[in-house]
């Protein structure tokens, strides 16, 4: 599977973005997907992951009551609205997919990665 992350972009401190990703390939709703970011001098941190079906939502604690993952399996993409941004919500962000059950939440489980979209909080 191919993926392409999009929606990221300069946004004030208090503001929303809806991060995309795309998927091209078979069986898109075979694999449970992540959301992940890295900024500059730290490692990459899962943000939220989604399995499937969608039945499964996991969110990291930074990030929590203000992200929804969702995925639309019929149009293979899946998306991360982010609210309330804070300047340390500024990094790239990542999508990445796997075959997997459940919702992997370790950056080593994935085997499939988009380019990245970069995500700027100003304050």
């Amino acid at each position: 599977v191919q993926l392409q992350a999009s929606g990221g972009g300069l946004v004030q401190a208090g503001g929303s973005l809806r991060l995309s990703c795309a998927a091209s390939g078979r069986f898109f709703s075979s694999y449970a997907m992540g959301w992940f970011r890295q900024a500059p001098g730290k490692e990459r941190e899962i943000v939220a992951a989604i399995s499937w079906n969608g039945g499964s939502r996991y969110y990291a604690d930074s990030v929590k009551g203000r992200g929804t993952i969702s995925r639309d399996n019929a149009q293979n993409t899946v998306s991360l609205q982010m609210n309330s941004l804070k300047p340390e919500d500024t990094a790239v962000y990542y999508c990445a997919a796997v075959v997997r059950v459940g919702v992997p939440t370790k950056y080593s489980e994935y085997d499939y990665w988009g380019q990245g979209t970069q995500v700027t909080v100003s304050s």
